[in-house]
């Protein structure tokens, strides 16, 4: 069994190379799927957030509302970190569970042995240390814009604090085991992910 950490920035194509790696034989754990299980309505996690924001920030349903929280954060490093120094243990606590969970029952990784976690918040959280290997999918700052701006409609204001919630993309690389450069078009990342993936079979 081989666990891969594959990271990358807001923007930088990482879901297509997850896709493409489920598609060859790997098992993923969603980060982002995981963030929002532990926020639930009724979660410890939740009501944590809720103590520290506000209940303004609960929709109706009792549920996080992700768009004000959002706004609330991205535009407040301070805000930000609070709210990251409260989810971001729960995070890594359910994905460092799963992680044991498919190392006691390798057999439900298939042939290929191979789990990756996808997160964009992988060195942030310390979860590289969980891994074999990180691979950080990479892109222009051109090509990120443009294409953030085009899936999420927002101002060029709103992309650039979004982008410098994160971790600068050259740090994330000082980490890799294996880069994909996902600036040129999908049909160049897919054959930069085949042969990563053809070497890690090797």
């Amino acid at each position: 069994m081989i666990v891969i950490g594959l990271t990358g920035n807001i923007g930088s194509g990482k879901s297509t190379v997850a896709r493409r790696l489920a598609s060859l034989g790997a098992k993923i754990i969603d980060a982002d799927l995981v963030a929002r299980k532990v926020v639930l309505p009724g979660s410890a996690c939740l009501e944590e957030i809720a103590r520290e924001f506000g209940h303004g920030i609960l929709n109706d349903q009792g549920g996080l509302d992700r768009k004000k929280m959002a706004d609330v954060v991205f535009a407040d490093p301070e805000a930000r970190a609070r709210l990251n120094n409260i989810i971001h243990p729960w995070i890594t606590e359910e994905i460092s569970g799963e992680i044991t969970w498919f190392k006691e029952h390798p057999e439900l990784l298939g042939s290929a042995g191979v789990l990756v976690v996808d997160a964009p918040l992988l060195i942030e959280t310390g979860l590289q240390h969980d891994v074999d290997e990180v691979w950080v999918v990479k892109v222009a700052l051109k090509e990120q814009l443009q294409r953030l701006a085009r899936r999420d409609g927002l101002a060029p204001e709103d992309v650039m604090n979004r982008l410098d919630a994160q971790m600068p993309q050259e740090i994330k690389l000082k980490y890799a085991r294996r880069i994909i450069d996902n600036s040129g078009q999908p049909d160049e990342t897919i054959k930069q992910t085949d042969q990563h993936w053809a070497d890690l079979m090797k």
